[in-house]
């Protein structure tokens, strides 16, 4: 018989944990969760799951495709318009790696600030 568990958080490492705090609520609107000590920082979603963010010394961001530092995570957002929430994106400090797996029209890779590949999904 399976555990009964519900997901409470994600975290992910990097630099600096405001900094990319800050990235993905701008990113999806979502509040914080949490008063940080620079060390940690988190956003709240409505149903009590969060994304955190926790600094780690010496930090190497993931090299996708490549796996010389394994990617670690990947999120997947879905969007309305995929060209406007790119451009929202990148604006925001994204990058977009030359490596695109999918139909440009169903999704994007992107890249957070601290380099974690996440997609950009056509709702």
């Amino acid at each position: 018989m399976p555990l009964q568990m519900k997901l409470s958080a994600i975290t992910l490492d990097c630099p600096d944990p405001l900094a990319l705090a800050a990235f993905y609520q701008q990113a999806t609107g979502l509040e914080p969760h949490l008063k940080s000590d620079g060390d940690f920082a988190a956003l709240n979603r409505e149903d009590g799951v969060f994304i955190g963010f926790q600094r780690v010394d010496g930090y190497r961001a993931p090299r996708w495709p490549e796996q010389t530092v394994p990617q670690q995570l990947h999120l997947c957002f879905d969007v309305l318009d995929l060209d406007e929430a790119e451009a929202r994106l990148l604006e925001l400090g994204a990058g977009k790696p030359d490596h695109q797996p999918h139909d440009a029209t169903k999704a994007r890779v992107l890249t957070d600030p601290a380099g974690h590949p996440f997609c950009i999904c056509r709702d």
